[in-house]
């Protein structure tokens, strides 16, 4: 028989979960632009200025796994010039509450 844990989950679905989340938050950058994010939409440039150290390869790289994972949505417009923007989806706006806690988590061990 399967263990389970407090919730009553088999513990294998449990970590299914937990490298669920892992996956989307691994990147260098991830947490950084989900929490930049939060309930704004902006442009690839507006996030580019307020992460000076990210490169635009990087940053491009990041947007686009982040869009994949379902976690961003990225809107194009039919402008010209184009013009591109992004802004968290449901569950993207579901994993900020928890998101936002993580620097007093982070005080924790200083």
């Amino acid at each position: 028989m399967p263990q389970k844990n407090r919730n009553n989950l088999p513990l294998e679905v449990e970590y299914t979960h937990i490298r669920k989340v892992l996956a989307v938050v691994s990147g260098k950058w991830r947490l950084y632009l989900i929490l930049l994010l939060g309930e704004h939409t902006f442009r690839f440039g507006q996030l580019r200025q307020q992460l000076p150290a990210i490169s635009e390869k990087m940053l491009a790289g990041e947007l686009k796994a982040l869009v994949a994972l379902g976690v961003l949505r990225r809107n194009v417009y039919a402008e010209l010039p184009s013009r591109v923007d992004y802004s968290l989806t449901p569950n993207g706006l579901l994993a900020l509450p928890m998101l936002r806690q993580l620097p007093q988590v982070g005080q924790l061990f200083t």
